[in-house]
């Protein structure tokens, strides 16, 4: 009898932020209920921006990356407005925090500004004179420190704006995935598949092409939910497993019993890539099909 598997996996954010003789740290998911409106500009002077300070604070944290063996860190575009956005708000208020009264939460903030597919982030906010100390600073504390040296993330935008004799300091960082076409994705899930299958030491499956199954992979991310009608109408005749992740390459947990059984003789693939309110950042809606 047809059945459907629908698992969601999820994608975690953290981040932290210190003062000078004062740690905060708290951790920041991606779900979300919805959008967020942002914070408004306000009337106040235009932010005086840093950026040498910034290069330096990205040289600084390679230097201390290369020390402990993680790979540097590349300045993308789309998280320097983010950081930048952030710090001007914290200035204007006089405030550090990760999610200022009426800002979006750091996923919709690398979201509002960039196209980056990720699948994790984390952010450091501090206040302190100078890039030098506010680097020694961070590295003291152990929540701080974990993102700086974290070997995962491969991308950051780090922003400072001067206030009298204090900087505000933003560092966001992130693990950048790559970028793949449609067919592209559904290959690499394929053959996901078929190494599993193999790995069973059952015999490979036939792969049949269908673009039914692309819609109702699409269906899912349009309606942000995974239990979509046209989900449901495939599952009534075939056995279905539906789920979002990040990475194309991984399979969800719990699903060996579906992909191996015996019985099954062929499968298809469908995919769809969409940004939602539940996945700020964009995650991979899957559909797979066996017969």
């Amino acid at each position: 009898m047809p059945w459907a598997l629908i698992p969601a996996l999820a994608i975690v954010f953290s981040g932290a932020g210190v003062l000078p003789q004062k740690v905060t740290s708290k951790t920041v998911a991606s779900k979300a209920s919805g959008p967020v409106a942002p914070v408004a500009s306000g009337s106040g002077p235009s932010p005086n921006y840093d950026a040498q300070a910034e290069q330096e604070l990205l040289v600084l944290a390679n230097q201390d990356r290369v020390r402990v063996g993680a790979p540097p860190l590349e300045m993308d575009p789309g998280l320097t407005q983010a950081a930048r956005a952030h710090a001007a708000a914290m200035a204007r208020q006089q405030q550090l925090s990760h999610q200022l009264n009426g800002e979006p939460s750091l996923a919709h903030r690398l979201a509002d500004t960039g196209d980056l597919r990720l699948d994790r982030a984390g952010e450091n906010v501090a206040l302190d004179s100078n890039a030098q100390q506010a680097e020694q600073h961070l590295l003291l504390s152990p929540t701080h420190r974990a993102n700086l040296l974290n070997p995962a993330y491969n991308v950051a935008g780090f922003a400072v704006v001067r206030s009298g004799a204090y900087l505000y300091i933003v560092q966001d960082f992130a693990h950048r995935l790559p970028t793949y076409s449609l067919e592209q994705t559904e290959n690499i899930v394929g053959r996901a598949v078929i190494e599993m299958r193999s790995q069973a030491s059952l015999p490979a499956l036939h792969r049949l092409e269908g673009l039914a199954l692309h819609n109702a992979a699409c269906s899912m991310a349009q309606e942000d939910r995974l239990n979509t009608r046209a989900v449901h109408e495939l599952a009534q005749r075939y056995s279905v497993l539906a789920y979002t992740n990040a990475r194309p390459e991984v399979l969800p947990q719990g699903t060996s019993k579906l992909i191996t059984d015996r019985r099954a003789r062929d499968f298809s693939v469908g995919v769809c890539y969409g940004r939602t309110a539940t996945y700020a950042n964009g995650v991979y809606w899957v559909v797979l099909l066996f017969h």
